[in-house]
């Protein structure tokens, strides 16, 4: 009987959730964290954030091979890559008397791998594959993640965020707005 009152008593008082986000910045992906919003609204998150763009270093004359082309190109081509595995807390500021909108301000680390694209080398005569081949360069680094996000929870288990994010590290920074949803149990009951 006391493990059904905790039960109880904890998906009352504590919201835990997944958001889920779509990002477009300096770099173009996602994020997917879960939330926990303890009872004097502390949140506490752990998360994945996974972006790419362009390189940097990609020579003028790169092109995509017709193979790669009619298959998923998109994903044949060589990009920067920035990912993420982040730990974060923070607190949640009621916007209006429900708590339906609702700022959602966190800090964190997170353990940053990042992927380049490396020893660029002509193929000529390509016609199948692009005309350059490369290498990844994978190096590991420590960021600092800063993610306000402004939330609306329609309902007691779905809503949508918008948020704007930083991540700093000696190597780069990303920065970018998300757009995405909220699923679980996102507010606390009223009685």
């Amino acid at each position: 009987m006391s493990i059904n009152l905790i039960t109880a008593q904890f998906k009352i008082n504590n919201p835990i959730y997944i958001s889920g986000e779509f990002n477009i910045g300096n770099y173009v992906g996602g994020d997917i964290s879960l939330n926990y919003i303890s009872k004097k609204n502390y949140v506490f998150k752990i998360g994945y954030s996974g972006n790419l763009r362009k390189p940097k270093s990609i020579p003028e004359d790169y092109a995509l091979g017709f193979s790669e082309f009619l298959t998923l190109f998109l994903l044949a081509r060589p990009y920067d890559q920035l990912e993420n595995y982040y730990a974060g807390t923070g607190k949640v500021y009621n916007l209006n008397r429900n708590g339906t909108i609702r700022l959602n301000i966190t800090f964190g680390l997170g353990y940053t791998i990042i992927r380049e694209p490396i020893n660029w080398m002509r193929i000529d005569n390509a016609f199948l594959t692009s005309n350059y081949t490369w290498e990844y360069y994978k190096y590991n680094t420590v960021s600092l993640i800063i993610n306000p996000k402004i939330e609306f929870a329609f309902s007691r288990f779905y809503g949508l965020t918008l948020s704007p994010m930083i991540q700093i590290n000696k190597d780069r920074t990303y920065f970018g707005v998300g757009i995405g949803n909220m699923i679980g149990l996102l507010r606390k009951k009223r009685y």
